[in-house]
């Protein structure tokens, strides 16, 4: 891989490193901790946030008509969402351990916790619930395809994209026949950055 390339996606590691440090700050802002993975709020916060709870009739009311109208359209992506989690789960749970790639984490996309928020009414929970689960389902989707397509056909785009997923960066360029021939083998099975990546997990957890 060109050293410029490999320079850029470390700088950009970097920086999701130090997004993440800053937005654990925002527990002290908001006043909350996190208690073996359970957020606490402080009781003071908690009686403030629901004294200015919204009535559900008065929540709907703010959006147009012809919005509130789509509702059961959005809903109805619900089943096909939970179709591709099923089987998705299913597939890596079969397929990683042949491929000897490691398992993709649900739960570090999945995660439902916003629809307990205590300021927001039932109809803005069940929202919240929706969204998370729904866009958590993506990422996770997502993930464990970026992990196959690195084991079965890691080459470029020859255009750039405007999104490109966490595996991206190890795939070969578009054209590049010769070094893809010799190191296909090699590229295929880099997950050592992923190993990495949870031993310092650990270390964080454990500090």
């Amino acid at each position: 891989m060109d050293s410029r390339i490999e320079e850029i996606a470390a700088q950009i590691k970097t920086l999701e490193d130090e997004l993440m440090v800053e937005l654990r700050k925002k527990q002290s802002e908001f006043f909350y901790t996190l208690e073996d993975k359970k957020v606490r709020f402080k009781e003071s916060v908690i009686k403030e946030g629901r004294l200015k709870i919204e009535s559900s009739i008065k929540y709907l009311s703010s959006f147009p008509v012809l919005a509130v109208l789509t509702i059961p359209f959005i809903w109805s992506m619900m089943l096909p969402a939970l179709v591709v989690d099923i089987f998705v789960t299913i597939f890596q749970a079969v397929c990683f351990p042949i491929y000897k790639i490691p398992k993709v984490k649900r739960s570090d996309y999945v995660v439902i916790d916003r629809f307990n928020l205590f300021y927001l009414d039932r109809v803005e929970k069940i929202n919240c619930l929706y969204c998370e689960y729904f866009n958590g389902v993506i990422g996770y989707t997502r993930e464990v395809a970026a992990r196959t397509e690195q084991f079965w056909c890691p080459i470029k785009h020859s255009k750039p994209q405007i999104d490109m997923h966490s595996r991206y960066d190890k795939f070969f360029d578009f054209g590049d026949f010769d070094t893809y021939r010799k190191e296909l083998k090699e590229r295929r099975s880099n997950f050592k950055d992923l190993e990495e990546d949870t031993e310092d997990k650990i270390d964080v957890s454990k500090s």
